[in-house]
């Protein structure tokens, strides 16, 4: 691309389950990503000067049954850390892009009652949990992304309902951001990825893949090469 108002970028998605181990540092290290989106992280994964490798590190201040953050976000530039949009989130603007990683509900999540849910259905726990990100995040300059527990590809839903379906893809909407990683597989053969990157529509999106983790994590991660369009 010879369009000198655009720059590339290389963001990837995992939840790691709440396990660290040298094989998810390799397999983060491995994918070459300028930024990672991450759910479920241990807090001992970042060093006590929030690095991890050549990664800046920022995490959800809420956290998960296991003790692992919700959400974090690593960078391999400076982060400038943003208030959590929502329990479950994490957000951070870095080079002028706001950047947030986020768990969205999932069938039978609302009955812990420390859980930070609200809502008596997945539609309505979703809505509580994507207005306040919504209502943070920049139009038209935002990656957003996590474990939305959500096939947005459309078929059979195990953990998702058509409800939060149409909640989630209303918030993306909002945003005026389109999910590059919507037609990639599941770690569940025969199934669509719950695990989604979502980016500015105005971004050309060159490369979306799945990368195995089977053995590290039950979510393979997800990783997209993007141009920034301004």
């Amino acid at each position: 691309m010879n369009d000198k108002s655009a720059s590339k970028v290389r963001v990837g998605t995992w939840n790691l389950d709440g396990k660290r181990s040298s094989s998810h540092q390799a397999l983060l290290a491995g994918a070459q990503c300028d930024i990672w989106l991450l759910t479920e992280i241990s807090p001992k994964a970042c060093s006590s000067q929030a690095r991890m490798g050549d990664y800046h590190c920022h995490f959800s201040k809420g956290v998960m049954a296991r003790n692992q953050h919700w959400a974090a976000i690593l960078s391999l530039k400076n982060i400038c850390a943003l208030p959590d949009p929502h329990a479950a989130s994490a957000a951070a603007r870095i080079d002028g892009i706001t950047y947030c990683s986020s768990i969205l509900p999932w069938a039978g999540s609302g009955s812990n009652p420390s859980s930070p849910w609200i809502g008596t259905s997945l539609e309505a726990m979703t809505r509580a949990a994507v207005t306040p990100i919504a209502e943070m995040l920049p139009v038209a300059k935002a990656v957003w992304g996590g474990d939305w527990n959500q096939n947005l590809f459309g078929g059979w839903e195990y953990v998702g309902s058509r409800g939060m379906r149409v909640a989630t893809e209303s918030a993306v909407d909002s945003l005026k951001l389109r999910v590059a990683t919507d037609k990639l597989p599941h770690q569940i053969s025969g199934s669509h990825t719950i695990d989604h990157i979502a980016v500015p529509s105005q971004w050309v999106i060159s490369k979306a893949e799945r990368i195995s983790a089977t053995g590290l994590s039950d979510h393979d991660a997800y990783v997209i090469d993007a141009h920034i369009k301004k």
